[in-house]
């Protein structure tokens, strides 16, 4: 029997699932696990617990290699100081895995999407781009250096990033994963009734996404993501920069870093002590009130 939480303290609770985006079995149970993680320390809570999540079939995959998915999350998990309890296993074809965590966070201190501020500075912990890197991956289309910058990007924990919002005041956050840092961020704006601006030119990049993006090579969800956001985006910035932009802001994620909503004035410290941490953090702009004639949950970009 587990106690409950201490009293002033709430459980968070969360699970995710995702396919292979690389060919090494322990690496991907890493990413898978560092991914799962991020939902915890995106509500500014701390990971204790943790189940094994697979779909797995061992008519078509052997088995050893479920082990070396599960050791690869494993080690991920101990980094991260949470304990493997258990799991589950379904019999499927169609090979994916990931974590049903248990973390706690303290009531007074939840990181909420109603809880954002205008005037508040937005500041990215990692850069973007796994989305079309794994697609690059996956069409032996990237090179060992651009695999090896999205591998460790996505097998990065983001405790460090939640360490530094909360010594710096952060109130709200989202880790960055399916729907793309722009769809992540509208459900900020529309839980906290705000809108943003953003500077084009500050988003961090991991090297290689740029010409793959103009190569073509979109994944099917940041495609997806474009269309759904498209009313929300509100370009204002140079139109020789404007594909690449919204490419980049709706690219679908796998365990991206924190947007952390903070003040303004400790922006700049933050995005050092992230920077410090190795992160390739970057203040991108600010949040603020709507405007009458903007769209619900609109993204200014200049």
């Amino acid at each position: 029997m587990v106690a409950g939480p201490a009293p002033g303290m709430g459980l968070v609770l969360t699970a995710d699932v995702i396919a292979p985006l690389v060919d090494d079995a322990a690496t991907f149970g890493a990413i898978a696990a560092a991914n799962s993680l991020s939902d915890v320390y995106a509500m500014g809570g701390v990971p204790r617990f943790a189940l094994n999540l697979a779909f797995f079939s061992d008519e078509v995959l052997p088995l050893e290699l479920l082990a070396d998915i599960q050791r690869g999350a494993a080690r991920v998990c101990a980094e991260a100081g949470v304990a493997v309890v258990g799991g589950h296993t379904v019999r499927d074809p169609e090979l994916k895995f990931g974590l049903s965590v248990t973390g706690e966070v303290r009531l007074d201190e939840v990181w909420s999407n109603r809880a954002a501020r205008a005037g508040q500075a937005l500041v990215l912990s990692k850069a973007l781009g796994t989305g079309v890197l794994g697609q690059a991956i996956k069409k032996d289309a990237a090179s060992a250096a651009e695999a090896a910058a999205a591998i460790a990007s996505m097998t990065t924990l983001n405790r460090g990033a939640m360490e530094v919002g909360r010594r710096h005041g952060a109130t709200a956050a989202t880790d960055v994963t399916g729907f793309g840092l722009a769809g992540h961020l509208r459900n900020i704006l529309r839980g906290s009734g705000l809108a943003a601006t953003l500077d084009h030119a500050a988003l961090p990049v991991l090297p290689g996404v740029a010409a793959h993006l103009a190569a073509g090579l979109v994944p099917g969800g940041s495609a997806a993501n474009l269309r759904f956001l498209g009313p929300s985006l509100l370009w204002h910035g140079p139109e020789a920069a404007r594909a690449l932009t919204l490419a980049l802001l709706t690219d679908a994620q796998t365990s991206g870093g924190l947007l952390l909503c903070l003040p303004a004035a400790r922006a700049a410290d933050a995005v050092a002590e992230l920077r410090g941490l190795g992160l390739p953090a970057a203040e991108l702009g600010r949040l603020r009130a709507p405007a009458a004639d903007e769209p619900e949950a609109a993204i200014r970009i200049e």
